[in-house]
Formats: C-alpha cells, structure tokens, sequence
C-alpha cells in the first residue's frame, strides 16, 4: 500500500467515528426533546388580563413607601443650614456649550495676551508719532472732518 492508500483509510476511519458521535447526540437530543422545558411565568403589573386563567397571574399593586420621615429629616438639614451657604451658580442649569469653552479657554487665554500686545505696539506707534509716508491719524480725522462740512454745505 502507498501512503495515499493508507492516508485514505485513516480519514475513512475518523468519518465513521465522527458519523457514530453525531448518532449519539442526535438521540441524545431527541430523549431530551420528549421533556418541553419550562415556559416562563407571566406576570402582568399594568395589564388587567381578560380571561380566567390569566388573572391568576395578575400581581397584587404595588404600595408606595412613607417617605414622610425622609422628607421630615431633610427638611430639619435645611433649616440648618443658611440660606447664603447656597452657591446659585451651582444650581443653574449650564449652557450647551460649556465644555467647548473650557476646552478651548487655554488658547483664549494665549490669543487675549497677543492682542493686547499689539493693541500697545499700535497705541506706542501711534504716539511716537507718524514715520515717514504715512499721514498722522489725527490729522487724517481733520481732513476727512473738512472734507464731510465742505461736502454738507454744497
């Protein structure tokens, strides 16, 4: 015999076996299968079933509990308690965009100081007075100021 011939009867041989052990647990399953597994219980809170059999099921209503003294003891903590210690910022509902401002409040931060740098750089330029070429800001207001009456009184 070659290798392939007895390769052969090997796996004709776990074929069989493999046949027999689906065998078995078919009749496994079907022993099993003569036994119904339970069904759930119904158990109806809101619903007032129809029929006899289904308003035996039907649970009893539910009671509520005293929740007289836990009110009661809240009430004294709140007495105790000055009305100033309440922070109202706290108890304000916050806006939809809370957390976008906190994320981004660093840079913020960082762009507020730059523009204050250069609204000081601008203000300095300014009062160190015009370079050359470029025309003095107050006397830009001045002549536009002229230029407005000459242009009303026409």
């Amino acid at each position: 015999m070659s290798e392939l011939e007895t390769e052969a009867l090997k796996r004709k041989e776990r074929l069989k076996l493999l046949k027999s052990k689906r065998a078995i647990d078919q009749e496994n399953t079907s022993a099993e299968q003569g036994k119904q597994p339970e069904k759930p219980k119904l158990k109806f809170r809101s619903y007032n079933p129809q029929t006899e059999s289904l308003k035996e099921t039907k649970l009893p209503k539910a009671k509520p509990n005293a929740v007289e003294p836990e009110i009661q003891d809240v009430l004294k903590s709140a007495k105790d308690n000055d009305i100033g210690d309440v922070n109202l910022a706290n108890l304000a509902p916050r806006k939809v965009d809370w957390d976008l401002k906190r994320d981004i409040a660093k840079k913020l931060d960082k762009l507020e100081r730059r523009t204050q740098k250069a609204i000081v750089e601008i203000v300095q330029s300014r009062l160190a007075g015009p370079k050359e070429g470029e025309i003095d800001l107050a006397a830009a207001v001045a002549i536009a100021g002229k230029e407005q009456t000459e242009y009303d009184s026409d």
